[in-house]
């Protein structure tokens, strides 16, 4: 009967020892502590023998392979067994060193289980080891890959049907139909319109007062008991650096910061200058439909030479979304409407120097679906303790190219973080205000869609409202600036313009 099979350094000490009858550890380490002692050094010999048990060893190099066997064992087959001991090891180790032996020990343990079971020699090959050690199933590959597609599938299947619903109850709305009914899991289907109805109910009912959200990056320490100083401190700096010619971006929005970070304008700023800057404020439904989008963009014009004081501004609207247009009342609104000019109603006076005047405004307030620049679908669905939430993105105005997009999922507190599943782009897990950040760089026509499936426990209403911020160097109306001449004489003048695109508010409730 084989007892243990172990290697060991020249002076005795166990590396691996793995004991196939009942043997203490201290029982194991006297006897390979004993080994070398046996050994007569003067001969050559593959085996040494005690009163009670038998040593059979092969050196290699610094160790030793040594089976403790007893005396009545067969050392023929003892012999035959060692070889193939001694083959094994450097099929996991690289190198016949005690570091790489340590390293793979757990390795060589379940190779030496598939050679000896209960002290006697399995009929087994090298060949044969390595095969039942790696655990290689042909079944288990077929198995799990067929499971992957029928989850691909039904991932598939669920992102169409969601669509359907989505389709027809746009097609509804437009008809002015009753949209079909959503019945839920084991409950009988209502019609569209009170379901609507109870939604829209629902989500006036409970809605809570809106906070703005907090900035997505940490802004820095604040100074204890000096609360607005910070605040005077920038603008102070802003104005020494605008006294000594350097043109500063005005800080526009909520994410003002960050804008000036990502929308810092590359152009050299001419003496006629204008900033066109757009904000949106969207509410959409989890089950779609838009609740309401309101759009207000205006032209900003900054002239600092006074010799172009006495200019007009060649507009160009394409907007057929029907945007409501509003000139300043110093403007010409007979001459803008007659040839999209905007001039001054009395030609000899100038416009104001080294100051921004706003020129031009407008306004967009719509429920159309179509509108929507870009559509996220959140679907949490139920599973066990836990929620499986899919959601995704779609970039419906396909001129525009949205900048440090993120998308704002609320988590349920106390559960810790969500488990990843497929993603575009990144995330950030924010436990503090448990909030998960799905952060795209880009999104344009080239990368129009995307999705992010992830799992974590709670209900489906407690990822809603899913909160959306982005920054755009294109406005979402077509309205440019695209030429600017003087009154006299007609001749044009050289100008540069700055486009912004903010986010003030845009949630899916």
């Amino acid at each position: 009967v084989l007892l243990a099979a172990a290697v060991c350094t020249k002076a005795g000490k166990a590396i691996v020892s793995r004991q196939f009858v009942e043997m203490t550890r201290t029982r194991i380490e006297g006897l390979l502590a004993a080994f070398p002692k046996l050994m007569n050094t003067g001969k050559q010999h593959t085996f040494v023998e005690t009163e009670s048990v038998r040593y059979v060893y092969q050196p290699m190099e610094k160790l030793y392979m040594v089976l403790i066997t007893t005396k009545n064992s067969n050392i023929l087959e003892d012999l035959e067994t060692l070889r193939l001991f001694s083959r094994v090891i450097p099929e996991y180790c690289r190198a016949l060193e005690e570091n790489e032996i340590s390293e793979h020990c757990f390795d060589l343990i379940f190779a030496f289980d598939e050679i000896v079971a209960l002290g006697y020699r399995e009929n087994v090959n090298l060949a044969q080891i390595r095969t039942f050690t790696e655990m290689d199933s042909h079944e288990e590959k077929v198995f799990r890959a067929v499971r992957e597609t029928q989850e691909r599938e039904a991932k598939a299947e669920m992102r169409r049907k969601a669509k359907e619903l989505q389709q027809a109850r746009r097609d509804a709305e437009r008809l002015g139909k009753k949209a079909p009914g959503f019945g839920g899991f084991g409950s009988s289907a209502v019609s569209g319109g009170t379901t609507a109805a109870m939604i829209t109910e629902t989500i006036i009912e409970t809605e809570k007062p809106k906070v703005a959200p907090a900035p997505s990056r940490p802004s820095g320490p604040s100074k204890a008991l000096k609360l607005g100083a910070k605040g005077k401190e920038v603008d102070n700096f802003v104005d020494k650096l605008k006294s000594e010619g350097e043109n500063i971006m005005t800080s526009v929005g909520k994410r003002s910061t960050e804008a000036a970070k990502v929308l810092a304008p590359s152009i050299n700023v001419e003496s006629v200058h204008m900033k066109i800057e757009e904000k949106i404020s969207l509410t959409c439904g989890r089950d779609g439909g838009l609740q309401n989008m309101e759009l207000h963009g205006m032209i900003m014009l900054h002239i600092s030479d006074e010799k172009f004081a006495r200019i007009r501004l060649h507009v160009e609207n394409e907007d057929k979304r029907g945007v409501q247009l509003q000139t300043h009342p110093n403007v010409d609104k007979k001459l803008f409407t007659a040839e999209s000019l905007i001039g001054l109603k009395n030609p000899e006076k100038s416009f104001p120097v080294n100051s921004d005047v706003g020129v031009l405004k407008w306004r967009l307030q719509t429920t159309e679906e179509s509108f929507i620049p870009l559509t996220i679908n959140c679907w949490p669905s139920e599973s066990g303790n836990s929620c499986d939430v899919n959601i995704e993105y779609e970039l419906q105005e396909e001129s525009l190219e949205l900048n440090d997009v993120i998308i704002m999922i609320p988590l349920p507190s106390g559960v810790g973080a969500p488990v990843i599943g497929e993603i575009d782009g990144e995330y950030r897990h924010d436990s503090r205000r448990n909030l998960l950040e799905w952060c795209l760089p880009v999104i344009d026509a080239k990368n129009k869609s995307g999705s992010l499936e992830f799992s974590i426990a709670g209900q489906p209403n407690d990822f809603f409202p899913v909160q959306v911020s982005f920054i755009s160097k294109k406005n979402y109306c077509n309205i440019q600036v695209t030429k600017v001449t003087q009154v006299d004489g007609n001749s044009p003048v050289r100008f540069s313009s700055e486009t912004t695109f903010l986010v003030d508010k845009y949630e899916i409730l």
